[in-house]
This record gives C-alpha cells, sequence and structure tokens, in this order.
C-alpha cells in the first residue's frame, strides 16, 4: 500500500515558512542607543522614526544647574509596537549629559560601561540553570549624533566612537542637516568619512546579498549614504505646492524628512527598520556579544566573579587613583608613628632623668640617715 504524496520535494523548501511563523509569534526586541551632545533632535528623531511619542522633549533651561553635577546619565525607555500583526519591544537607549562640559574627558565613561555591563549581565543570565526569563539589553544599533559644523569630527566624537565600535553596531549621523546647503553637507560627510577612515573607528556595514542584485545595491546605497544627515520632526507642514508632509517650515520653504532629495532620514528607517534590524540583532549576538564572551573566557581566572576588566580606562584610572591613595594612607601612617617614636623617646629620656634625680635623692637621703644614725650612736656612747 503506498501513501499519496500530496507535497512536491521533502519540504525543506517549506523551512523559510515556518521560520517566518516563529518570529512572527514570538515578535522581535530591540535595542537602539542615541549618543550625542544635548540639542541635537536624539529624541525628536526616535519619535519620528516610530512615528510615536515615546518619549517627550527635553527641558534645556535647567542644563545650567544639571552641569553642576557633571555626570552622563543612561535614561531607559520602553515601549511596544505592532504593525500588521507584527509586535516589536522596542528599548530606547538615551544619554541626557553627554558632552554638555566644559571638561568632558570623563563623559562617555557611563556610556560605555552601560553597553559591557548588558553583555556582561547576558553572559551571566546563560550561565545560569534557568534561562527561560532572561533580560535583554544589549544594544544593537548604536546612532551616534554628530554636531552640523561643517568642519570635522571631534576628539571627544572620535574617543567616543572608537569604543563604541568595538562594543555595538555604530551608526553615525549628522544631526540637523537643513542648518548646512547640500554643497557644505557633502564636503562635511566626506570629511567625517575620511577620519573615520584614517581613526580606524569601526561602523556598522549593511549586510550585502550578492545573490539577489537589488538587496545588494540597496546595502551599497546605505553604506555610501553613510554618515547619514538628518532631519527629525514629527510636526506635519504644508509644502508651496500644497503637499502636507513632516518636515520643518522656512522662509526659503520646508525641509521635509521623507524627501531623499533633503536628507537621508528614509535610509536610515530603512536600515534600522525595514531591511536590516534583523541582521542588527543578528550580528550583535554573533560579532559583538561573541567577541566580549570570548574575552571573559579567555581573561578571567577561575573563581572570578566579575571579568578582569584591565582594559577599561575608567578601571585603570580607580585603581591608579586606589594606589595612589594607599601611598599616601600610608606614607601618614609612618609619618604618624615616627612622631609617636620620637614621641617615646622623648617621654624616655624624662622618665629616665626622673627617675635619676629619684635615684640621686634617695642616695642623698640615705647619706643623710647615716649621718643622723653615726651622731646617734656617739652621743649614746658619751653618756
Amino acid at each position: 500500500m503506498s501513501i499519496p504524496n500530496t507535497y512536491s520535494g521533502i519540504g525543506i523548501a517549506n523551512l523559510p515558512n515556518q521560520r517566518h511563523k516563529i518570529v512572527a509569534k514570538k515578535g522581535a526586541h530591540f535595542t537602539i542607543m542615541v549618543v550625542g551632545e544635548s540639542g541635537l533632535g536624539k529624541t525628536t528623531l526616535v519619535n519620528t522614526l516610530f512615528s510615536t511619542e515615546l518619549s517627550s522633549s527635553k527641558d534645556y533651561s535647567r542644563r545650567h544647574v544639571k552641569q553642576l553635577d557633571k555626570l552622563t546619565e543612561v535614561e531607559i525607555i520602553k515601549a511596544e509596537l505592532e504593525e500588521k500583526g507584527f509586535k516589536v519591544k522596542l528599548t530606547v537607549i538615551d544619554t541626557p549629559g553627554f558632552g554638555d562640559y566644559v571638561n568632558n574627558a570623563e563623559s562617555w565613561l557611563p556610556i560605555v560601561d552601560f553597553v559591557d555591563e548588558q553583555l556582561e549581565y547576558y553572559m551571566r543570565q546563560e550561565q545560569q540553570p534557568q534561562r527561560e526569563n532572561k533580560i535583554d539589553l544589549r544594544v544593537h544599533a548604536c546612532l551616534y549624533f554628530i554636531r552640523p559644523t561643517g568642519h570635522t569630527l571631534k576628539p571627544l566624537d572620535i574617543e567616543v566612537m572608537k569604543r563604541l565600535g568595538t562594543r555595538a553596531n555604530l551608526i553615525p549621523v549628522i544631526a540637523k542637516a537643513d542648518t548646512l546647503t547640500q554643497t557644505d553637507l557633502l564636503k562635511f560627510k566626506k570629511r567625517i568619512r575620511d577620519v573615520i577612515q584614517a581613526q580606524g573607528i569601526k561602523i556598522y556595514q549593511p549586510l550585502v546579498e550578492e545573490d539577489d542584485p537589488a538587496a545588494a545595491e540597496h546595502a551599497r546605497s546605505l553604506t555610501e549614504a553613510m554618515p547619514f544627515s538628518i532631519i527629525g520632526s514629527t510636526t506635519e507642514v504644508v509644502t508651496p505646492d500644497g503637499r502636507t508632509v513632516k518636515g520643518r517650515k522656512y522662509l526659503w520653504g520646508v525641509a521635509e524628512v521623507e524627501n531623499e532629495a533633503h536628507c537621508d532620514f528614509r535610509k536610515l528607517r530603512a536600515l534600522l527598520i525595514r531591511t536590516h534590524m534583523l541582521d542588527l540583532i543578528s550580528s550583535t549576538e554573533e560579532v559583538h556579544y561573541e567577541n566580549y564572551r570570548q574575552h571573559q573566557m579567555e581573561t578571567r581566572k577561575p573563581g572570578d566573579i566579575k571579568p578582569r576588566r584591565n582594559d577599561n580606562p575608567k578601571f585603570k584610572e580607580e585603581e591608579e587613583a586606589l594606589r595612589k591613595r594607599f601611598t599616601e594612607q600610608v606614607k601618614a601612617e609612618e609619618a604618624r608613628f615616627r612622631q609617636w617614636e620620637q614621641h617615646l623617646i622623648a617621654e624616655r629620656d624624662r622618665l629616665n632623668k626622673d627617675l635619676e634625680s629619684a635615684h640621686s635623692t634617695i642616695k642623698q637621703l640615705e647619706a643623710e640617715l647615716d649621718n643622723l644614725q653615726t651622731g646617734y650612736g656617739r652621743g649614746s656612747q658619751r653618756r
């Protein structure tokens, strides 16, 4: 008896459909970090990207008050988005306070520490017997906002981008691109690309699928557009030709957010959401997390509770400060001990002198007593 074969082939070709069902059922978890100075439109861009108000605009009127603290904060914003039945758990990591001070030497430390801590925390969760409810805040995409000066990257930008590029998918963006002319913007982009190449800064490279010419061409166009020039706005304005668009209105006209002749917003959105979100997630898992895990396994001693962070500048500075403080305390204790020793020697000398004086007094009293006893004896003999 033969069983009729209602399927052509053995069914391997149906695996993508199975994968699609699994992904559609589970949804996706995407974490994006925005890094840049205050006032560059980080919050506005995120709200524009996901067409929802994930976070309200910051109030910079009290910025001078916060500057007294000289701290870069890490702010976590979570939301759940849904489109056509597919859900995405979105986490946005904001970094208010970064680059806002006169001395920004250590303003990047909380940001780098946060990225490292999430990789470490995830690795520790994987080592536990129960792993069903893992918390994953590993950064899948890091948008670094560059101020549109028209010149080049600042030393702070270079320092931070170097460190973030080895830990996450770094995507540089030029904020408020409508403040530069198209000619100046193209020159500015070239200067930034030259510095990135000269300094060896690692930025995210979109996956190129050679077997799909259209997708490959799209990926190459995204690479060529970096750093992305961005105009962020959730406000709808009317153009001179009567269209209603998201953008910013000026005396000379309207800067449209989704007009590729005005900025690269559509390309950035395609990269983050439409075409490369899963690649950003998988590259975080397969490249950045694996590099971190491998490094920790190779450098961590047996029984260590925490990773050896000899390559962390903050750890080195803290270690140097602790060593300096320990040396100063040892010197202070030695000085106090010498002072105490000198005090004991002086006290010993004083007691010795008092003892000699008391001994001399005793001798004198004994001599007087002998004289008295001798005089008393002679008097008795006369009688």
